[in-house]
């Protein structure tokens, strides 16, 4: 019984401090193993003059904000806490609640004096915080994505909001520190460098870290302009070379990004990032030829398939699937999500492997797949051979 007053005491503070206007902010986290999201945020909002809480889903690679009215948010903390998440804190103007779960999923709730007494906007929307500011950054202005006073141009919209998900997406897969070395990363097909300058702008600005970015990009105007660009900003460890990539040599790395390098570009920068020993490799894949042109699918989906653009959407699918298999065969934790928005693009899917422990096992499944769609050869798998 005082178990389960522990946990109906916090749920029924959550509640008393959104009816009395004590609430400042909520946060979930310890999730269980199985558990996708990593930790959910919530805050107090007003849709339309009714109270609602608005949950922030943050997952590995991206977040979800979902609004929900009391009653029914109130019902998901009561199924999510002690299941799902094994730690909540409720900070109110008056306290701060802490309900901890331990491993038998018992409950223990603290209550601490109040460390925050402010309360925060309940505005639904809210100026979205931006990882690459507009006003201060120089490359953007060179690129034609801001204007002489620093205001995203109306034709620059896209590409700044594409330049701030890039980020927001590479400050969670990034490698830790080593000796207090420079993170040593190598951006192939890096073309006019928006997302190379962003990157290198927010390890040096935002994160704290010192870096050694290349970008290696195939027409040398681009390349001078790029260069020229990097010394006018003083960023000194930041440079570009006019190269194909497959005859540049990345020497040992720590990252390896390859952003819509075209068809089997995408499975010469992997085999290169292997081969360098990146401890992460990201790529965005761009045409899939290569498979399209073997596949002769052998199940019922042959009836589907005749169809040419159902055709190339599978191709699309068993040839970014065999590159996620053949990276976790060699050595790599694998992650494939959508990267940005289809408005962007509709290649938009994102490719991530970090270094971890080779699976020789998958080379079974990757026979399987193959065989299954009439596949005799991945260009990735003879690059690694």
């Amino acid at each position: 019984m005082e178990d389960r007053m522990d946990k109906t005491a916090f749920m029924e503070a959550v509640q008393e401090a959104v009816e009395q206007s004590t609430f400042v902010k909520l946060s979930l986290g310890k999730p269980d193993r199985k558990e996708e999201i990593e930790k959910v945020l919530i805050r107090h909002i007003l849709l339309k003059g009714v109270s609602h809480l608005s949950m922030t889903l943050r997952y590995p690679t991206r977040d979800e904000v979902k609004n929900y009215d009391i009653p029914s948010a109130i019902g998901m903390l009561a199924l999510w806490l002690g299941d799902r998440f094994l730690h909540a804190t409720l900070m109110t103007t008056e306290a701060d609640f802490h309900l901890l779960f331990n491993k038998k999923r018992r409950p223990r709730l603290l209550r601490k004096p109040p460390s925050q007494t402010a309360l925060p906007s309940t505005q639904h929307n809210r100026e979205k915080r931006r990882l690459v500011a507009a006003d201060q950054q120089k490359y953007l202005h060179a690129l034609g994505v801001t204007g002489v006073d620093g205001k995203v141009l109306k034709a620059g919209q896209r590409k700044f909001r594409q330049i701030n998900k890039y980020i927001e997406i590479l400050q969670g897969l990034l490698p830790p520190a080593v000796d207090d070395r420079p993170l040593r990363v190598v951006d192939m097909g890096s073309g006019k460098g928006y997302l190379t300058f962003a990157l290198y702008d927010y390890l040096q600005n935002n994160a704290q870290r010192t870096a050694r970015i290349t970008g290696i990009e195939l027409r040398p105007k681009l390349v001078e302009l790029c260069n020229e660009l990097a010394e006018s900003c003083g960023y000194q460890g930041l440079d570009f070379v006019a190269s194909d990539i497959h005859a540049y040599d990345t020497g040992p790395l720590d990252m390896l990004i390859a952003l819509h390098a075209c068809d089997i570009a995408t499975d010469i920068a992997i085999a290169k990032g292997i081969r360098a020993g990146a401890r992460t490799i990201i790529v965005a894949p761009c045409c899939h030829k290569q498979i399209r042109q073997q596949m002769n699918n052998q199940t019922a989906l042959g009836a589907v398939l005749r169809h040419g653009i159902l055709a190339e959407r599978q191709a699309e699918l068993v040839t970014d699937g065999l590159r996620a298999l053949l990276l976790e065969q060699h050595g790599y934790r694998t992650k494939v999500f959508e990267f940005i928005s289809t408005e962007h693009t509709a290649k938009n899917l994102m490719i991530v492997g970090i270094k971890s422990t080779p699976k020789p096992e998958m080379a079974t499944q990757i026979e399987e797949l193959k065989a299954q769609f009439g596949i005799e050869w991945h260009y990735l798998e003879r690059l690694l051979e």
